[in-house]
């Protein structure tokens, strides 16, 4: 004990987190001073043990004895710290009792609980009650009961608690397979966050009618540090997502002789395509992913995150895999999902109405010199805010005609021709989003924001794209082309050939041949990649973000997909992200302003373009 008061005296002088381990498997994490305590006694096995580990401020302990000694000494220093202090006791009930091997449904499952008799603890309880109650059951209802002692066979840890307040919760174990050690993994995790939650509404009703001020929301009491073996599993997904650049790996190195090929065989004859060789073998980093563990997070949301993440560097790798087959396209298909009836109607709409090139002639715009130093300009500008704003840019032969991300790198092409009018549009696409977006994600702390979590391109491209429109670049032609690109994934997955793809935009809907033939080689590369529906997609979807009153802030904290509002939301709630070290120039430009004002204001992406 006169450790963990030690320890206690170092958190409250110091801001020390307690991660105390003592006795065989007993354990205490305080990673903050909180007004809580979550106990477990008993079977590190089960599920209750996950649910109490998940909290900010937790005690593991072998018996009643012990918990109710060390559960005492951190409620008095606690409650004399934050003017008052809840134990909630967590635990598993025996058995299962409604559920029986010839019921024609699922029955709800049992939920017991029992407090104290103050006015606080019954307030706890009831929120409890209706947290878990109100919960949208996939499997099974809870229903709630009282937890009556002395017609159960478990114990409660309010017996060794003397005047401390406390809540007891038991619930059945319906995680488990009738008759046998399995589990059902994914109903496990559906009973962990919904008693993770329930506990922490509880807690916050606790101090509300204890008199003291309640968090903002109750996510705000959840944890805000992360342990060791948080920081170990993320490096561990990083060193298997530095091992590879996708896009890069599946764009071809012969564009431009991919092109003189094609034209010089009237058009009729798929280019041969050439790809960079992978530089290391798919089926050891399979095996460097999945030795990633995932069980001992201690964070539910964290653990889906990464375990997200995982399942998609999974995905990228077999894509790698299949380069140039047919499994390539329905690979792509997974990871990136078909073109839905709804945007290929809205793209095929934008292609009729916005209008076409008005000459075939190919105009001499800017080169990849010139834009490689406008581009340095614009970094500049941001390290200038933000010194570790440590980009680059490269200019390479060996990519098509365009601009590329690479982690901290910008990739102008050698071939590159672009229309001076469009250049601040473009470099807001890429510095003013992607790179910015991978910096703030870089001082998160977690490399997971940095380099994406699971889905986030589309809502990177959306973002790029409405910054496009932000600074005044959306062309017709350049929305026309974004729109193109949905209809040639489409033609892709439809099972259209590249000759038949390249026919389609050239003849009937009026792209030059060089333009059609760009389409069609981003959509066909690697063997057939979806990719680029995800533009207009995205846009839309930013789009409707902004209709709805959302802000734009939340997005610059990493790279994160429209999915994961919530969980990005729940995480700042709990203070374990920073504010974005940098915002996007663009938006606090006089240009943007207003369009910004409109957008809000609700726009189609029809109505983005003004020249």
């Amino acid at each position: 004990m006169a450790k963990i008061e030690a320890d206690l005296d170092a958190l409250f002088q110091e801001g020390k987190p307690i991660r105390r381990e003592f006795g065989d498997g007993n354990r205490l994490h305080i990673d903050r001073p909180l007004p809580f305590l979550c106990v477990h006694v008993g079977s590190q096995q089960d599920t209750a043990f996950q649910i109490v580990s998940a909290n900010a401020s937790y005690l593991i302990a072998a018996d009643s004895d012990l918990a109710g000694g060390v559960a005492r000494l951190v409620a008095r220093r606690m409650r004399d710290h934050c003017g008052a202090f809840l134990v909630l006791d967590i635990g598993e009930l025996a058995e299962d009792r409604f559920l029986a091997e010839d019921i024609p449904f699922l029955p709800p499952f049992e939920i017991a609980l029992a407090s104290g008799d103050t006015a606080a603890e019954k307030a706890a309880l009831k929120r409890f009650a209706t947290a878990a109650s109100g919960r949208e059951a996939k499997y099974r209802t809870p229903r709630v009961d009282e937890f009556v002692p002395t017609t159960r066979a478990e114990a409660r840890l309010s017996d060794h608690l003397d005047d401390v307040a406390g809540l007891t919760v038991r619930f059945a174990p319906i995680y488990r397979v009738p008759g046998s050690e399995r589990i059902y993994p994914e109903l496990r995790d559906l009973v962990v966050a919904n008693m993770v939650d329930s506990a922490l509404q509880a807690v916050s009703a606790f101090l509300k009618a204890s008199k003291l001020e309640p968090p903002a929301t109750h996510r705000s009491l959840g944890r805000r540090a992360y342990i060791d073996a948080v920081v170990r599993a993320d490096r561990a997904l990083d060193s298997v997502a530095s091992t590879f650049d996708f896009l890069l790996a599946v764009t071809p190195i012969n564009a431009e002789p991919a092109w003189l090929e094609f034209q010089a065989g009237g058009f009729e004859h798929v280019p041969a395509l050439l790809y960079r060789p992978l530089e290391f073998e798919v089926a050891a980093q399979k095996r460097k992913l999945y030795s990633v563990s995932l069980d001992h997070l201690e964070d539910p949301l964290l653990t889906t995150l990464f375990s997200q993440k995982q399942q998609e560097l999974d995905l990228q790798l077999s894509m790698l895999a299949a380069r140039e087959t047919p499994r390539f396209v329905e690979l792509g298909r997974a990871l990136y999902g078909s073109v839905e009836p709804s945007l290929a109607t809205r793209a095929r709409a934008i292609v009729e109405k916005a209008p076409g090139a008005a000459s075939a002639v190919r105009q001499k715009g800017l080169g990849a010199d010139a834009i490689a130093a406008a581009a340095r300009d614009m970094i500049a500008g941001y390290r200038a805010a933000y010194s570790d704003f440590d980009a680059s840019v490269e200019i390479r032969g060996d990519l098509p005609a365009g601009l590329l991300v690479s982690r901290n790198q910008l990739l102008v092409s050698r071939d590159t021709n672009l229309p001076p009018e469009r250049l601040t549009a473009l470099l807001s696409h890429e510095i003013g989003v992607h790179l910015v977006t991978y910096f703030n994600g870089d001082a998160q702390g977690l490399a997971i924001f940095r380099n994406g979590l699971a889905g986030y391109e589309g809502m990177q491209e959306g973002l790029a794209v409405l910054a496009e429109y932000l600074v005044g670049g959306m062309t017709a032609a350049r929305l026309r082309l974004i729109a193109a690109r949905v209809l040639a994934c489409q033609a892709m997955l439809d099972g259209a050939t590249f000759e038949e793809t390249f026919r389609i935009f050239h003849k009937d809907f009026g792209l030059d041949d060089r333009s059609a033939f760009n389409v069609v080689l981003r959509v066909f590369r690697g063997g057939g990649l979806a990719k680029d529906a995800i533009y207009l997609r995205g846009v839309v979807q930013v789009l409707d973000h902004l209709r709805g009153g959302g802000s734009l802030t939340p997005f610059w904290i990493g790279k994160i997909s429209a999915a994961h509002f919530g969980a990005i939301q729940e995480l700042n709630a709990r203070g374990l992200l920073r504010a974005p070290r940098l915002e996007p120039a663009f938006l606090s430009s006089d240009a943007a302003r207003p369009r910004l004002k409109k957008a809000m204001a609700g726009i189609d992406p029809i109505d983005m373009v003004e020249t």
